[in-house]
């Protein structure tokens, strides 16, 4: 069971899959909910204090490199329009919910690390962004949880 849990933990810091690709396996594998959840939630906050502090300062460093160039431009970017769409629906005064909404929908390319990233652009605080990801973070495994718990039941995998 501990090499699953260490599965599930890894899975949920990559970027782009981070955590809802882990709770979909954790269902699938059918590890008890609540500490497959914990887990993941645990394995998709870590590299948030790295995200906000150093992220923005490595790709603006690697955004006129020959090979990398290309890929951090584009992280830059899609950084910028991120906060730039939370700004702009909710002003400053709605940014928390906002991120917290914006992590907490599980779709392609609205996790933690492009929330993080966000708010580091939005400079929104490391303890605002924190919570407001945890929060994010936690909707999106439980959405993601039912999803997936319910498809595997529906399809007779469970």
């Amino acid at each position: 069971m501990f090499k699953k849990f260490l599965l599930l933990f890894g899975i949920s810091m990559i970027p782009m899959v981070e955590l809802r690709g882990a709770v979909i396996l954790a269902a699938g594998m059918d590890i008890p909910a609540v500490p497959a959840l914990l887990v993941c939630m645990i394995g998709n906050m870590i590299p948030v204090p790295f995200i906000y502090f150093f992220a923005r300062k490595v790709l603006i460093w690697g955004a006129d490199k020959r090979y990398i160039g290309k890929f951090f431009r584009f992280c830059l970017e899609k950084g910028e329009r991120g906060g730039q769409k939370l700004v702009a629906k909710t002003g400053r005064g709605g940014l928390f919910v906002a991120l917290m909404l914006f992590v907490g929908i599980p779709l392609p390319g609205t996790g933690a690390w492009t929330g993080t990233l966000a708010a580091s652009f939005l400079n929104m605080g490391i303890k605002s962004t924190t919570v407001a990801v945890t929060l994010g973070v936690a909707t999106a495994s439980a959405i993601m949880y039912l999803i997936s718990a319910g498809a595997f039941a529906v399809f007779g995998i469970i």
